[in-house]
């Protein structure tokens, strides 16, 4: 169901409650993002706090990756 809501300007400390979408399109946004991204970072990790900001939803993204931690193995 895709609703043509006007969102706010895109930043990294944009709070969730502030940008326009609800739990349910929150919901919508994660289920999408596991089935093109293969993962789901909400129920494979064991660290209990959420993101707040758009900022922290990308990193919790980023930091829960496989590839995070091929990069890593890169980098060292």
């Amino acid at each position: 169901m895709e609703t043509n809501k006007e969102l706010p300007p895109l930043s990294d400390d944009l709070a969730l409650l502030d940008s326009g979408l609800d739990s349910l399109a929150i919901a919508i946004v994660v289920t999408r993002l596991e089935d093109t991204l293969g993962f789901d970072p909400f129920t494979d990790s064991d660290d209990i706090s959420y993101p707040v900001t758009l900022g922290d939803f990308i990193r919790f993204y980023e930091n829960a990756s496989p590839l995070s931690d091929v990069d890593s193995r890169r980098a060292g």
